[in-house]
């Protein structure tokens, strides 16, 4: 008895040596814990917050109580007069936002993605390379941009944007407010995601499939809707699963254009219905869960599509007409240029008006009250800018500037290292369990609402016991998390393409782990390797709905932005989103030069 313990202990031991030899397997164990715990510790903490009672809030007030737990929260919120304002309203606002951006963006970016891979439209180079401006750009970008063209001091009450002061022409508030403004900046700013999702197939789609209809004299219009449609019907589903999930946690657009959703109310109750709005962003994080279950079945459900009879050729382009080649094209420059370049010659130009979104000046034809006060004034009296220096003066920008780089380095080297190394893992050991179990649990942070996820951060490490709130540690944790599946989906894709027995000749050859990750599979997989820290880096800057819980003004650019918007100081507000764009386009440009890669990279535009 005694021997066959000794012979189970040494197999059992001889197996657990065997596994911890493959490094694969260190980084799936290693990686899988603290995946766990830093996705499932911040969603347990926001749902033990539901229940706690907290002292000077609306649950203290209904149970009379100032510590201890309740379900108050969710019978008040549910069930009180406040239930349609605080709960179904948003909630049915947030949804039909989701479906509206979804359908705005894939019409917008399928579309383009036709145009462009499918047609003889003239200046693709140009059109490819500036649709996608809107989604490199900070999301509010475009909201902020609709309020100076469309608002006006009779609908609004605000100042008079562009079409008023130029025209006269006064928009109607559902144009101007709510969800149709909010719908249309999203699905715009989105639209190239869609774009370059959807264009990816047309452009690789086999020729054969809409050959064979041809020569079965198939009418163009069966054709696209019986074969075409067809094949990039898993690029428009996941395209959908995305989008919806992103737009359902967005703050700042309908922050900005007045629509209330489950993000606006979530920041709007927090202070004196804190259970509560742990409730909305527990409501927010069950879509991401249902997102990842619908990406799940998808998967499953894919069709693949055989050709009957044809031959192989490239399928000619359509010709859109020696006029409609050129119409369709000067289109579609006059809606990028309001989509990408006129954004940044408006936050410019807002900077040198006297009342940032008044433009009243150009309609009565006095044009010289700009002024460079809000850049030059080396003064924080009261009565220069309202207690602020000029923006090249301004500390608080500066310092802002300062760590809004330092978190996005830090979340891409971080991010990016630990994406590779799972992407790496995972594409070794594809069909086991714990390897997909990995892997979900690295990319569920992407589907969850940045909001909700910023909110259980803030729970978690806001507290006696741990408190990180307003550090630089606690963003780029939390950062660190959301953009790990950039990086891991980025690693696992190029890896799976990779063969096997090109790292088995060198294992055969007795070369380390680390000689081998460092001379053979980065260097082969080099430029995915490379998007996996540069996607991360590149939504750091821009991130807002994330990080507004976590810090106060002054520590990000973001976050500052927000702040000199509340305080009404709409010039440093521009100024900000100005130096945005601008570092946001250099790093894009630098990177593009330095790589060779780009997003609309093998879409057709050339």
């Amino acid at each position: 008895m005694e021997a066959d313990r000794k012979n189970t202990a040494a197999v059992i031991g001889n197996k657990i040596k065997t596994y911890f030899m493959k490094p694969q397997n260190v980084i799936l164990l290693l990686f899988g814990i603290v995946l766990t715990f830093t996705t499932v510790a911040p969603i347990v903490a926001i749902v033990k917050d539901t229940f706690k009672i907290h002292p000077g809030t609306i649950d203290q007030h209904l149970t009379g109580r100032a510590t201890g737990y309740s379900v108050v929260n969710y019978t008040d919120l549910f069930t009180s007069k406040l239930a349609k304002t605080n709960l179904w309203t948003p909630v049915l606002n947030t949804v039909m936002l989701a479906v509206l951006t979804c359908l705005i963006s894939i019409l917008f970016g399928g579309i383009f993605a036709f145009l462009v891979t499918r047609t003889n439209l003239k200046f693709k180079k140009y059109l490819s390379s500036i649709f996608i401006f809107p989604y490199i750009m900070p999301q509010w970008t475009l909201a902020v941009v609709w309020q100076n063209l469309f608002n006006s001091n009779a609908v609004t009450g605000t100042s008079n944007g562009l079409i008023a002061s130029l025209f006269g022409t006064l928009m109607p508030k559902w144009f101007c407010l709510g969800l149709f403004p909010s719908a249309m900046v999203l699905g715009l700013h989105y639209a190239p995601f869609a774009y370059i999702m959807i264009g990816g197939i047309f452009r690789n789609m086999d020729a054969n499939l809409e050959e064979a209809a041809t020569i079965l004299d198939t009418p163009k219009w069966k054709i696209m809707f019986r074969v075409t449609l067809p094949m990039v019907k898993p690029a428009i589903l996941s395209t959908i699963l995305l989008v919806f999930g992103s737009a359902m946690g967005s703050y700042p657009v309908p922050h900005y254009l007045g629509l209330t959703t489950l993000s606006t109310k979530y920041v709007s109750l927090n202070s004196k219905y804190t259970g509560e709005a742990s409730i909305l962003a527990i409501i927010m994080m069950l879509f991401g869960i249902l997102i990842l279950g619908f990406n799940q079945m998808s998967l499953k459900s894919r069709k693949n599509y055989t050709t009957v009879t044809g031959k192989s050729g490239q399928i000619s382009k359509i010709n859109l007409g020696k006029v409609g080649k050129y119409l369709i094209a000067v289109i579609m420059i006059v809606i990028t240029f309001f989509t990408s370049i006129f954004p940044i010659v408006s936050f410019a130009f807002e900077t040198f008006l006297p009342n940032p979104g008044d433009y009243s000046f150009l309609y009565t034809g006095n044009r010289s009250n700009l002024t460079t006060k809000w850049w030059l004034t080396n003064s924080n009296a009261e009565n220069a800018l309202y207690g602020q220096k000029g923006i090249l003066y301004n500390e608080t920008i500066w310092h802002a500037l300062g760590g809004t780089l330092l978190v996005a380095v830090a979340c891409a080297l971080i991010a990016g290292t630990i994406g590779t190394l799972i992407g790496y893992a995972v594409s070794k050991n594809r069909r086991s369990r714990w390897a997909n179990y990995v892997n979900n649990m690295a990319f569920l942070p992407y589907l969850m609402p940045s909001l909700a996820v910023g909110a259980a951060f803030f729970i978690l490490f806001s507290n006696e016991k741990i408190n990180l709130f307003n550090t630089y540690a606690l963003l780029i944790i939390a950062g660190v998390v959301k953009y790990i599946p950039f990086a891991s989906r980025s690693a696992l894709n190029s890896m799976l393409q990779l063969s096997g027995e090109i790292e088995e000749a060198a294992v055969i050859q007795d070369i380390g782990w680390f000689k081998r990750m460092f001379k053979i599979i980065v260097p082969i997989q080099k430029s995915s390797i490379i998007s996996g820290y540069l996607l991360p880096f590149m939504t750091c800057l821009r991130e807002l709905s994330l990080f507004l819980l976590l810090c106060t003004q002054g520590f990000i650019l973001s976050t500052t932005l927000d702040y000199f918007d509340e305080m009404g100081l709409y010039a440093f507000s521009s100024a900000i989103n100005l130096i945005l764009i601008v570092l946001i386009l250099v790093f894009n440009t630098l990177v593009n030069k330095l790589t060779g890669a780009s997003l609309d990279e093998g879409i057709g535009g050339k």
